[in-house]
């Protein structure tokens, strides 16, 4: 689960990590009465108004605007407040803004990257750390690899205090900023750890002319799966940053990704479905979706993956690919066969099972009287997705 600027800093402050000072608003007037508060706290005078949506590349995009006074707040918020913003990450549609970030301006002297993520290869976490800040790091990473520091992190062990100064030693730093920076480090670390995320990314990482090493950004990327012990920041979640149909589905415990293909799929099981996109495209279809109906497949969500798919207008044939092991072939046929009477179903529809009771599931399909095209073996699915995409096409 992604997590705003705003709320990814929150998370970091309460590790002690060192962040930019700010406040969010969801209005114009809100916006002026946070940078007038500001002013009389902390004597500010530089503002940064912030789009915030999740996604990189705002300032290119006219997301982030320096405001040297209340009324330049006010005119960069309503400049901000409710556009449509495009980035290299939120596709030619853009993101509508609906809360920005009024934060203290930083006198900069150097930015850096730092990153913390789990390598899978090595099965270990990862902290990342280089002088390019203010970049994209996969960009840094294909042109100039040898300038991106890495120190991985065995779970069992811990981050080691040396392991932190290295890092801190290979950004250049020293003095107050080399101490800074190590204990921003670990603070960094510790926040990934407890709160369970898949990413804690800070870029830019600031060293100020004061020598403070400051977050004035922080991308949180939080492991869905362990959001029940997080209840707090689950809370955190913002819908209206998501595709429509992505939340509809997680409402029925279904896991589904938009794609931009034809056919529609319908799976028990995220290695199943991967496979099942691999013969999708063998037989010359593009998948239209990842979709993971879980080991229960009942009726109630085969028919909610049914309506999921179908509102996508680039489907042009569904193949429902289930393995019967924690359920049965014959349950999951008649699921089908409810669901399909339940729903418009407007494009062709191939059904394969597989596993425990697999022929009495074909049969439970071939006679219900519904136009059902049924499958045993993936190579007679790919051939039968095919048929369907030509039909499809002639017919067009």
């Amino acid at each position: 689960m992604k997590v705003h600027e705003y709320q990814g800093k929150e998370i970091l402050a309460k590790y002690g990590v060192a962040t930019q000072g700010g406040m969010i608003a969801t209005t114009v007037d809100e916006a002026v009465a946070a940078a007038e508060k500001m002013h009389a706290e902390n004597g500010t005078e530089l503002f940064v108004v912030k789009a915030q949506i999740h996604a990189g590349g705002r300032g290119k995009g006219g997301g982030v605007k320096l405001a040297k006074s209340i009324d330049e707040v006010r005119e960069k918020a309503g400049d901000i407040l409710g556009m449509m913003l495009k980035t290299h990450q939120t596709g030619p549609e853009g993101q509508k803004v609906r809360t920005i970030l009024i934060a203290d301006a930083v006198d900069i002297k150097q930015e850096y990257y730092l990153g913390v993520t789990l390598d899978r290869q090595s099965s270990m976490n990862v902290i990342m750390a280089s002088t390019e800040g203010g970049v994209e790091i996969e960009t840094v990473a294909e042109e100039s690899p040898e300038k991106i520091l890495k120190e991985w992190i065995d779970p069992d062990v811990g981050l080691r205090p040396f392991q932190a100064s290295r890092l801190a030693f290979g950004l250049g730093l020293e003095g107050p900023a080399f101490k800074s920076a190590v204990k921003f480090i670990r603070a960094l670390y510790h926040a990934y750890v407890a709160t369970d995320s898949s990413l804690a990314e800070i870029n830019p990482l600031v060293l100020t002319e004061t020598g403070e090493i400051i977050a004035v950004d922080a991308k949180i990327n939080l492991d869905d799966n362990a959001l029940f012990r997080h209840k707090d920041l689950a809370e955190m979640r913002d819908t209206h940053e998501e595709d429509p149909l992505e939340v509809e589905s997680s409402e029925f415990g279904l896991n589904y990704v938009k794609l931009d293909g034809n056919v529609g799929c319908m799976v028990n099981g995220a290695g199943l479905a991967m496979a099942t996109m691999d013969i999708i495209k063998l037989a010359g279809g593009d998948p239209a979706n990842f979709l993971d109906v879980g080991g229960g497949a009942t009726a109630e969500t085969v028919e909610a993956g049914f309506r999921i798919i179908l509102k996508d207008p680039n489907v042009k044939a569904i193949l429902v690919n289930i393995f019967g092991g924690i359920v049965r072939c014959d349950r999951v046929a008649a699921g089908v066969v409810e669901a399909a009477n339940n729903v418009d179903i407007t494009v062709p529809l191939i059904v394969r099972l597989q596993g425990t009771n697999a022929e009495e599931g074909k049969a439970i399909l071939d006679e219900s009287g519904l136009d059902i095209e049924t499958a045993i073996l993936f190579k007679e699915a790919a051939e039968k997705v095919n048929g369907a995409l030509k039909q499809q096409s002639i017919s067009a």
